[in-house]
């Protein structure tokens, strides 16, 4: 599996119409994708900015090029991003899951002494 983080920053005072918009635009694109394990849409509020974190999980780096295109590590943007996004990081982040919630640990990778 592979997790993808999208970070974008908007104003507090966006905070509650963004979180909004990206739940109807990119997190529903990315539960409608095949080989979509899920996404969690974060938020944190500090001082006069909102930090929005998107993480999603995919079977495939496939599934991800379905989603994001060939040219899987720029960030997908939907048409009213930029009146919220105090600017438009080109690149999202990609990591190798090594545990979730539904995997087991590679106990068998040690041996008992």
């Amino acid at each position: 599996m592979i997790a993808r983080q999208w970070v974008g920053e908007t104003l507090a005072s966006d905070a509650e119409v963004y979180g909004k918009y990206l739940e109807v635009t990119g997190v529903e694109e990315i539960r409608a994708t095949p080989g979509s394990q899920g996404v969690w849409l974060m938020r944190r509020i500090h001082e006069d900015r909102a930090v929005f974190v998107v993480l999603s999980v995919w079977d495939t780096l496939d599934a991800i090029k379905a989603f994001a295109g060939p040219d899987y590590e720029r960030a997908v943007y939907f048409p009213d991003d930029e009146k919220y996004l105090l600017k438009l990081d080109p690149l999202v982040t990609h990591y190798d899951v090594l545990a979730s919630p539904s995997s087991k640990p590679g106990k068998e990778l040690f041996s008992k002494r």
